[in-house]
């Protein structure tokens, strides 16, 4: 393979989700790729996507994923089952020469690797379900796999709540739980990466089950990917992490104290805004004649 002496091996690593969840994904990029810039963004003018339609999921997933391609980032991460689901494929056909990773095919691929007794369960939002993503990805792997999918709408609200440890949480993790400990799964997939906020309830009601986080797996084939490629960052940058989001900044802010503690000293944070076909995105300061913190993506 022959580098183009021109590139930009400090570009940044695009990754989006709706909301929080993906810092999930955003936390293992920091330990297994601490070289690598970041550029995240989280939707969360449109959170939750799991209730809405998987044609304006779509919508959403493949203008981030152009912008964030536009804006310079070298790989994207698409940190969010639905939009892997709805978007993935169409993303990676139009930019075919893109590194273009989604989470469910790791997952699933974690989640064949771990099973026993070959009943897997997945919990996920009601259109990640609906979509079947996970059933179809585990049966091209093996077709004599058992695959349950239940729906858990109850659950990216109380992550984004900050109620993950509530009776309401577990409430609901028994109520999502039980159908999959009467038919023996042995192995469940967080289909969504919010919910691996929830995994101290989970395990508590359910002790014996191997719960698969799809980020672990996902950020460990980025990883392969980038040094295959030869494009991964010689060294890191003290600010590294540019975390935007589309909803309150302020609160956005207050969030990241809990769902990315550890990486304060890295996280710089920025405002985006939808305007019509251009998602802006800019310093939380406002300050953004600085061209390593300004970001401005057509969609």
């Amino acid at each position: 393979m022959t580098l183009d002496p021109t590139y930009d091996f400090y570009a940044p690593i695009g990754v989006f989700d709706s909301g929080l969840g993906g810092l999930t994904v955003v936390s293992q990029m920091i330990r297994l790729l601490p070289q690598e810039r970041i550029l995240f963004v989280a939707d969360q003018a449109h959170v939750p996507y799991g209730g809405r339609d998987l044609s304006e999921v779509r919508e959403f997933a493949c203008g981030i994923s152009e912008g964030l391609l536009k804006a310079g980032c070298k790989a994207i991460v698409m940190a969010c089952n639905i939009s892997s689901a709805t978007a993935l494929q169409e993303v990676r056909a139009d930019h075919p020469d893109s590194l273009i990773l989604g989470v469910i095919e790791p997952g699933a691929r974690a989640a064949a690797r771990t099973t026993v007794n070959g009943r897997i369960g997945i919990l996920a939002t009601a259109g990640t379900v609906h979509s079947a993503a996970y059933t179809r990805t585990l049966h091209a792997l093996d077709p004599q796999l058992f695959v349950q999918e239940v729906a858990c709408p109850e659950f990216v609200p109380l992550v984004e709540a900050d109620a993950m440890e509530t009776p309401d949480a577990v409430r609901a993790a028994e109520k999502y739980l039980a159908p999959l400990l009467a038919t023996g799964t042995d192995t469940v997939v967080l289909g969504c990466t919010h919910y691996p906020f929830l995994l101290p309830v989970l395990r508590k009601i359910a002790p014996h089950l191997c719960f698969v986080n799809p980020a672990e797996q996902t950020v460990v084939e980025l990883a392969h990917e980038v040094a295959v490629r030869r494009i991964a960052a010689r060294s890191s940058e003290p600010d590294s992490v540019c975390l935007a989001t589309t909803g309150d900044p302020t609160h956005f802010a207050l969030q990241l104290r809990r769902f990315l503690p550890d990486a304060s000293h890295r996280v710089r944070i920025a405002t985006a805004r939808w305007n019509a076909a251009d998602l802006t995105i800019s310093d939380h300061n406002g300050q953004n004649d600085d061209p390593k913190r300004r970001h401005t993506v057509s969609v």
